[in-house]
């Protein structure tokens, strides 16, 4: 069976999948094409704010995620104010990755971005050409549909399960599964 991966979805991690970085994962796919992909972790918050990371940021109470363990000295952004910020790339409906930096700083000095508009990421996740799709076919990852309100609206440490649950079938029953083995 293929199965069918893009720009916009979003990857959860197998249930037994261990490990910080991707244990109990959500990760958004913004690039997904002949030479690779590139996503970003939705709920690994870090314990640090974007003014604790960039001192000369406006005054801003936004936490920073770990965006995956490929080049975590880089900051990058999802958001949803496309139409204002200039640079903006779509991603899927309504959520939109980067855009020009200095004039986001200007959009958030002047209130017109506020910290429910906008995700920082340190890092990303990437994938080799082909590689994602190898671990598809051994069952590391589950495709789902993304919806803005995982990103905007969802509490990070729920969000595995809530997306998990909102596929259904089985998927739902899999999202009940505690995370410790000895647990269950």
């Amino acid at each position: 069976m293929k199965i069918k991966v893009s720009k916009g979805k979003v990857l959860l991690a197998e249930p037994f999948m261990m490990g910080a970085t991707f244990g109990r994962g959500v990760i958004l796919l913004c690039e997904h094409n002949k030479d690779g992909s590139l996503g970003f972790v939705l709920n690994k918050q870090l314990d640090i704010t974007i003014n604790e990371l960039i001192p000369d940021f406006p005054e801003f109470e936004a936490p920073v995620f770990a965006g995956g363990p490929v080049e975590t000295d880089t900051l990058h952004y999802l958001h949803n104010v496309g139409d204002l910020l200039e640079g903006s790339l779509p991603v899927g409906q309504g959520i939109y990755w980067g855009g020009d930096f200095e004039k986001l700083k200007f959009l958030i000095d002047s209130k017109l971005i506020k910290p429910h508009n906008i995700r920082f990421f340190m890092g990303y996740s990437g994938w080799s050409p082909g590689q994602l799709l190898g671990e598809l076919e051994t069952g590391s990852w589950v495709v789902a549909n993304m919806h803005p309100n995982y990103l905007f609206k969802s509490k990070p440490d729920f969000l595995w399960k809530q997306v998990m649950h909102n596929k259904g079938n089985v998927f739902s029953v899999i999202a009940t599964m505690p995370e410790e083995i000895v647990v269950n």
